[in-house]
């Protein structure tokens, strides 16, 4: 093995260590894991997992990011959440069988490792701390779909309060830290936006455009959106 697939090997595994419920693993069983896991190159708005294909596999984003749509007949995509690098998903349905509402889609070029149900069933199913692990974290995943059920309750006449919600949620997840304030790491079309939120394309412009008329948001460069201080300021007093 030479000394750069050496360093890939052991990122990889940090990665799999970095999944709660494989975190009580010894070295030797992360690098079980790490196998079982089979890796692919995705392009951009490349599908990774059909709704109908989720109840066979979870998945790791190893680099880049997808996003979790549900489509309607007329093939529009409802977001319901985007998934950046190192995170997973799929392990409910690897429990119970059942398939995930949602297509899965790479947001940009990504590095997806899909582990099927029947690997998981066979290798890791009888590790009595996983199974705890597996609790602990379907709790946090309940308590996120919370969060997005209470961006989703606003009122509809009350488009900018579940914009900003929005976007709070965005800097939660996918925030960058800096003196101006927090960007939001992950580009998103309005189009995008607006159906993560529930709203139209026009009200997500024109409410994008008011706050930052306002100061409340930056608009960089690149597209990225910043939320500047008083972004935070407004949040507190909500």
């Amino acid at each position: 093995m030479t000394r750069q697939a050496g360093q890939k090997q052991k990122a990889e595994a940090r990665i799999i260590s970095s999944i709660p419920f494989f975190s009580t693993l010894e070295p030797g069983e992360i690098e079980l894991v790490e196998r079982l896991f089979r890796k692919q190159d995705y392009d951009k708005e490349q599908i990774v997992l059909y709704e109908e294909d989720t109840s066979n596999y979870m998945y790791l984003i190893y680099s880049g990011k997808v996003r979790v749509v549900k489509l309607n007949e007329d093939g529009k995509e409802q977001i319901i959440t985007i998934h950046k690098k190192n995170d997973f998903f799929g392990e409910m349905s690897l429990l119970d069988g059942k398939t995930s509402p949602a297509t899965i889609i790479a947001h940009e070029e990504s590095v997806i490792g899909l582990l099927h149900k029947d690997d998981f069933e066979k290798h890791l199913m009888s590790n009595e701390g996983i199974r705890r692990k597996i609790i602990e974290l379907l709790c946090g995943r309940l308590r996120d779909s919370w969060e997005m059920i209470r961006i989703l309750s606003f009122n509809a006449e009350n488009a900018q309060d579940r914009v900003i919600s929005l976007l709070d949620r965005l800097g939660e997840l996918y925030g960058v830290r800096d003196d101006r304030g927090i960007i939001i790491d992950v580009k998103m079309t309005h189009q995008q936006m607006a159906s993560y939120a529930s709203v139209t394309r026009e009200t997500m412009s024109r409410v994008l455009r008011t706050l930052e008329r306002s100061g409340v948001i930056s608009v960089l460069q690149n597209k990225a959106i910043l939320l500047n201080h008083p972004f935070h300021q407004q949040r507190a007093r909500h």
